[in-house]
């Protein structure tokens, strides 16, 4: 028998969040303005933190450098999505989909490492206060950024090459407002084992691993706060890092969740609204977080715009 159409795939259909014609001018301004608030609130944190010379520190050092991951990463996915919505077309073409692919990943295993490398910024400046400029010099701080870089572009490259192997049948529908690796892998007519395989393989690797580093380093920096006798020190050194928390929190539990539940829930709707929360939401946030939380950041925004 001749097997049914298997393709190479010229283009996908990307149905969005919600197909009713009503509510796409409504889609479209709302996102539209949450990709501006995150453009400009993290372009802002990056003018701040380079005009500041008392921000020339490593852990502002990372917050620039996770600041322009955050612009990249929502950049990838939502102009994209306004460009559909305005042009009333739901096509991205097949290379259009696979590096609409890599470069979500690429950004988003950027934010991962990241927060992983600014856990570890704040273990060092708070288990070992003394020795911080030491041992968290430029040349550490640089490598670490090109580790984190490179880590997470060659997990995107490999990811997309995995798919450059599969062959698709006509049903070419992805129901989410992005190209996500999963959803397309689904579409997929030949064999996907080894592609799940990998992908799972990554995730654990590239994901848990950082966030279990980042549990142990905040595990020993609280048991270094509770030693110390003063509760002034105690509520400085938890200041200092209240705010890479609250990130840290909202971006694991909200990525998780999405692909936790997406493994048991068959509604792939329900999942596209729910990852708005880690692609769009969580980018605006971070801005307000890190200025409202941090003094020296209010300082920095009020020299920057005087």
């Amino acid at each position: 028998m001749e097997p049914r159409n298997k393709t190479r795939a010229s283009e996908f259909i990307l149905l969005g969040l919600s197909e009713e014609a009503e509510l796409q001018p409504l889609l479209f301004w709302i996102f539209l303005f949450m990709y501006l608030v995150t453009f400009i609130g993290n372009l802002l944190i990056i003018l701040a933190i380079i005009t500041d010379s008392h921000l020339h520190t490593p852990m502002y050092f990372f917050l620039s450098n996770l600041s322009f991951a955050d612009i990249c990463f929502t950049s990838t996915t939502i102009p994209q999505m306004l460009l559909n919505i305005k042009t009333q077309s739901k096509v991205i073409t097949y290379e259009g989909c696979l590096s609409q692919m890599y470069f979500f990943m690429l950004f988003g295993g950027l934010d991962n490492f990241l927060l992983t490398v600014m856990a570890y910024d704040r273990f060092v400046a708070i288990c070992h206060p003394l020795h911080y400029m030491v041992i968290m010099n430029p040349r550490l701080c640089g490598l670490f950024l090109l580790g984190s870089f490179l880590l997470s572009a060659l997990d995107s490259l490999l990811q997309d090459l995995m798919v450059l192997r599969l062959s698709f049948c006509t049903q070419l529908e992805i129901p989410h407002f992005f190209c996500e690796l999963n959803q397309v892998i689904q579409l997929a007519c030949s064999d996907t084992f080894l592609n799940v395989l990998i992908m799972y393989i990554a995730s654990v690797f590239l994901i848990l691993t950082p966030l279990m580093f980042i549990i142990l380093s905040y595990s020993k920096i609280v048991s270094s706060i509770l030693r110390l006798s003063s509760t002034e020190g105690k509520y400085k050194a938890f200041s200092t890092c209240g705010s890479h928390v609250s990130v840290v929190v909202l971006f694991y539990c909200t990525f998780l969740g999405v692909y936790l539940s997406s493994a048991d829930n068959q509604n792939s709707k329900e999942s596209a609204v729910a990852s708005v929360m880690y692609t769009v939401i969580i980018p605006m946030l971070n801005p307000f977080i890190y200025s409202l939380r941090n003094k020296d950041m209010k300082q920095a925004f009020k020299k920057f715009f005087s």
